[in-house]
């Protein structure tokens, strides 16, 4: 299994990083939230020595390495409507997450 990213999210991912002095999208996970971990999205320059590393098309993504267990096989999605704008997460792994879509469990 893999990072992948809808063509949305390689746009915005693009988009973000020449906005910022960064090269990479870094995700990771943390604990906390409604149901005990957080997604986390980090804009760095390069990866860190152990993260996995995934381009898709011109987007750059690093997995911080303890965190790929429970972000192996996710898909990072980018909508945006009237009202809000985000990255959503698609995880297969997730047992079950919050309404927010933020903190998940597996």
């Amino acid at each position: 299994m893999a990072v992948t990213l809808t063509n949305a999210a390689v746009e915005r991912v693009v988009e973000m990083v020449e906005s910022k002095d960064a090269k990479w999208l870094r995700l990771s996970v943390s604990s906390g939230g409604c149901t005990g971990l957080n997604y986390v999205l980090d804009w760095v320059a390069a990866p860190t020595e152990g993260d996995k590393i995934f381009e898709i098309g011109p987007a750059r993504v690093c997995v911080e390495r303890k965190s790929y267990l429970f972000l192996n096989g996710i898909e990072l999605d980018y909508q945006a409507d009237l009202v809000s704008q985000a990255f959503v997460f698609n995880n297969p792994l997730a047992t079950k997450s919050c309404s927010c879509g933020e903190s998940f469990a597996v």
